[in-house]
């Protein structure tokens, strides 16, 4: 696993403080918090890290402290500033995050993670789910 931190200049939609440029395998660059660990994805970057070995381990946060900073409401793209939608993954309903149409998607810490290790019954119940539209 080859990864490395530079400090980078945009904050955190959630918590404000700022983030770290978390470069992966040499082709990949996202930018994880340094408070609260959520990770911003530009468009196309949460599947391609979702494509490689062990790429949730760039989600260092505990899930626990994620699931704090879901009462956040009011949450601003952290490259046009305009307010993300929060929406849930169509696989796994029970994953929120917030995308901004133009720009890319923000996960809380540990909800990538979440997203990658996709289990047997969250496969299930998106089959169901679809059987049932």
């Amino acid at each position: 696993m080859d990864y490395n931190a530079d400090v980078h200049s945009i904050e955190c939609p959630k918590c404000g403080h700022g983030m770290d440029e978390i470069s992966y395998g040499g082709d990949l660059l996202i930018d994880r918090c340094t408070h609260c660990q959520g990770i911003w994805f530009d468009h196309g970057e949460a599947s391609l890290l979702n494509s490689k070995w062990m790429g949730e381990a760039l989600d260092t946060g505990a899930a626990s402290e994620g699931k704090k900073w879901d009462e956040v409401d009011d949450i601003p793209c952290p490259r046009c500033g305009r307010q993300m939608e929060n929406v849930s993954d169509p696989k796994q309903p029970h994953i929120w995050y917030e995308v901004c149409e133009e720009h890319g998607m923000f996960m809380d810490a540990g909800e990538f993670t979440d997203l990658k290790n996709e289990t047997l019954g969250d496969w299930f119940k998106g089959l169901l789910k679809g059987v049932r539209k």
